[in-house]
């Protein structure tokens, strides 16, 4: 089923666009295929990737542990996605009226609050009680639209004071984890402010800089355990039914809440259902969910390792990777090489 898709992995990896990535195809009906290729890390000294490997997720952190916690607390009643920000956050801009309090959650989920995409929040300086008491008092200015990291930091703040816990300890599933085992870990970046290779720390600096995890990036995860996500997505248990498919709901051109919908030249490829959702992250992971055709798929690299600033293909990769899983699964045809 994904021998197409492994050997466009494999031959990114033997190139040395990328040192190492698993592939994984998981299926309605039960089926999943997998495949490790390359190195969980290079530098200073070389270590293979198997299928043990913990990957740093990065921004599926929003959609595999933010998206899912505010829709797990509206099935609750605790919360519902229309409701303010301040309804939850009433510290938030406290001095000024900023309309900033006034955009709801949904919005947040959807990337259409018109806050900014990002803020280098970890050059502030201070504990992150102090950091997240900065950004709620921050002077955000609201623009055009954009996929923002500030939406999700924001909601990551809410299921805190909602739940009464940290996010720390919210709650997760086998395989997914805040606090991975370097020996296991994937490296990421020799990162220039932290003087060393990244290795099971986050290397989102902001998320670092929040305790490890945010709203927006923090998670880690093996191979299995993100199948494991979009088996439990697919059989309808990860959230309700009810949830789910508001969580597929369009809400605008590229969006769902949380969720990237299947768009031109979308990281997923062009041979999936046009219901299709996905998400990627930074560090080089991404998976897409198809519910029509009943299957989904994770690829997860260290594309960042040893350096984000080099040019890896890995957008190329993706795309190509979507339409070889979507043609063996599918039976739609051919796909073509990065």
């Amino acid at each position: 089923m994904i021998e197409t898709a492994a050997a466009l992995l494999r031959e990114a990896v033997e190139a040395g666009r990328i040192p190492g990535g698993a592939l994984g195809v998981q299926t309605a009906d039960g089926r999943v295929e997998t495949a490790v290729f390359g190195l969980a890390q290079k530098v200073p000294t070389e270590r293979p990737a198997d299928a043990r490997t913990v990957w740093d997720l990065a921004s599926l952190t929003k959609v595999l542990f933010t998206t899912r916690a505010v829709l797990a607390l509206a099935e609750a009643g605790r919360l519902d996605l229309d409701d303010p920000l301040e309804r939850h956050l009433p510290d938030l801009a406290q001095v000024g009226g900023s309309p900033v309090r006034g955009l709801s959650l949904r919005s947040l989920l959807a990337h259409t609050s018109g806050l900014p995409a990002w803020a280098p929040l970890y050059t502030w300086g201070g504990p992150p009680a102090t950091l997240a008491a900065r950004v709620l008092q921050h002077p955000w200015e609201l623009g055009r639209p954009v996929y923002s990291d500030l939406n999700f930091i924001l909601l990551g703040l809410v299921v805190q004071r909602v739940t009464g816990l940290p996010l720390a300890a919210q709650p997760l599933d086998p395989g997914l984890t805040l606090r991975p085992d370097p020996a296991l870990a994937a490296a990421t970046e020799q990162d220039p402010w932290r003087g060393r290779v990244l290795v099971g720390e986050v290397h989102d600096e902001n998320a670092f800089a929040f305790g490890g995890i945010a709203g927006h990036a923090g998670l880690f995860g093996t191979l299995a355990g993100v199948l494991a996500q979009i088996r439990a997505i697919l059989s309808g248990t990860w959230l309700s039914r009810a949830a789910l498919d508001e969580m597929a709901r369009p809400q605008s051109e590229t969006r769902t809440l949380g969720w990237e919908r299947r768009h031109p030249n979308w990281a997923g490829g062009s041979l999936c259902s046009p219901s299709t959702i996905g998400h990627t992250g930074f560090t080089g992971t991404g998976l897409w969910i198809d519910r029509e055709r009943g299957y989904g798929w994770t690829l997860l690299t260290n594309r960042v390792h040893p350096s984000r600033h080099v040019e890896t293909g890995i957008m190329a990769l993706r795309r190509a990777v979507g339409n070889a899983v979507a043609a063996a699964v599918t039976g739609a045809g051919p796909a073509g090489k990065p």
